[in-house]
């Protein structure tokens, strides 16, 4: 990969690896060292990655720090649960609240599954590739994901 393809990923893959990112970390500054770390490894592998797979091995970088990164928290004794209104979405209307709370009770591997699948579009070989799970692994966890999802939405306290 020379300069100006890796130029190139950051224009062109930048702000989907950070919506995937704040997706997957619930916090915008943790998804923006996401991202950074992420191009960053692509910079220092940017020998062995061709262009054309780039952004697959953004999302992998990505998804691998994402699911280290909730490791480390859940590994704190305490968690400061703060709600302050603020989110991702912020003042964006009800409904993508409700979907944010209802990403949030998946756990890091299901909700990195749906938003690699509804959000970023990827087929179930490249979510394999990129999570390091079989196709069959991958059909079987987003099933399961999108049925807690779907309980989620459906019930009557979650209504908008």
């Amino acid at each position: 990969m020379e300069l100006t393809d890796y130029n190139n990923c950051v224009h062109e893959w930048a702000d989907a690896l950070f919506r995937f990112a704040c997706k997957c970390t619930g916090n915008e500054e943790d998804a923006r060292d996401v991202v950074q770390n992420s191009f960053e490894v692509l910079w220092q592998k940017k020998e062995h990655v061709a262009p054309a797979k780039a952004k697959a091995f953004l999302f992998q970088v990505a998804y691998n720090q994402s699911v280290d990164n909730y490791r480390k928290q859940s590994r704190v004794s305490y968690k400061e649960e703060v709600d302050d209104g603020r989110s991702v979405w912020q003042g964006q209307g009800d409904l993508k609240r409700v979907l944010e709370r209802a990403l949030n009770q998946l756990d890091e591997q299901a909700r990195a599954l749906v938003l690699l699948k509804d959000y970023e579009g990827y087929n179930y070989a490249e979510i394999g590739q990129i999570t390091g799970l079989n196709e069959s692994q991958v059909k079987v966890y987003l099933h399961r994901a999108r049925k807690v999802l779907k309980e989620y939405l459906i019930s009557v306290e979650h209504v908008i």
